[in-house]
């Protein structure tokens, strides 16, 4: 198996186009391929394929319960918590836990000596399994309005993970924060959709030296070649980033993408291409030995 994750330094550049654009191209080659969207604040990858909800996956963690009759207003779990998550006024009496902000580490837990501290499940968003054709080939991670952070439940779809499948196709979150890097890290490689402007090239800088400083394989797709400047490419080419592939701005791909239709059904040379970058892919990279 090898897994690939399709991510951009910036939303909009194309990122969830090439994901699912690939992961179809490969489905119909008949190759065992899922398809996995990470992008948990915002996921519309499944709105592309006509595909069946098989279940659904709660993603909780655990958040601290004060019980203010044996709670002494030392401040000690104040203390302990590096996300700011509990408001204390020892002088009125007042504790509050704001659980927008926990993050479950127990910390608090721990620096209670009085035995104040339970804990309880929280709601952190959940993980739904696709079906298509019987066959589980898609699966999505969506959080819960007003959760703080993602990455729980980012880690949580990728752990769905099995054997079964060839090609594991991640549809990463956009920027390089920490949900990037949950869904990067348990890659083999990445591909980083790119658009040739300032803003595209601000953001490939970022998410290429995130990748690097990971000590990950990657390379970049340009979407919308045709506009713009040349400043990505020479990027590029003086980082030694290989650029994978071109795609040109054309009035028929937007129109397409903004229906929900995907190009590599109507473009047979486009679904080359695709097919093509994901076997050059998998010959050298298909036998990492990455640690996950």
């Amino acid at each position: 198996m090898i897994r690939i994750a399709v991510a951009s330094g910036k939303g909009g550049t194309g990122k969830t186009f090439v994901a699912t654009n690939i992961f179809n191209t490969l489905v119909k080659r008949n190759i065992k391929c899922l398809l996995i969207d990470c992008d948990a604040e915002a996921p519309n990858s499944v709105a592309f394929f006509n595909a069946e909800l098989s279940g659904r996956h709660e993603v909780t963690q655990q958040v601290p319960v004060i019980d203010t009759d044996k709670c002494t207003y030392c401040g000690r779990c104040r203390e302990y918590c590096v996300y700011n998550a509990i408001f204390i006024l020892p002088s009125v009496r007042m504790i509050k836990v704001i659980e927008d902000l926990c993050h479950g580490c127990g910390a608090c837990t721990v620096a209670c000596r009085d035995g104040a501290i339970t804990e309880k499940a929280s709601s952190l968003g959940s993980v739904f399994p696709f079906t298509r054709n019987g066959d589980l080939q898609i699966i999505e991670a969506r959080m819960d309005a007003g959760v703080m952070s993602p990455v729980k439940v980012i880690k949580s779809a990728i752990g769905q993970i099995s054997n079964h499948y060839d090609i594991v196709i991640l549809d990463a979150p956009p920027g390089t924060s920490c949900p990037f890097i949950q869904t990067v890290a348990a890659a083999d490689y990445t591909i980083l959709v790119t658009e040739p402007t300032p803003f595209g090239l601000s953001d490939l800088r970022q998410s290429a030296g995130t990748l690097r400083i990971m000590n990950k394989q990657f390379g970049a797709i340009i979407n919308r070649a045709g506009t713009g400047n040349r400043e990505v490419y020479q990027y590029l080419e003086n980082e030694k980033i290989p650029l994978l592939l071109e795609i040109p701005f054309k009035k028929e791909i937007a129109e397409a993408y903004s229906v929900g239709r995907l190009v590599s059904d109507s473009d047979p040379f486009f679904a080359e291409q695709l097919a093509g970058l994901a076997e050059n892919i998998i010959e050298k990279y298909g036998n990492s030995n990455h640690q996950r």
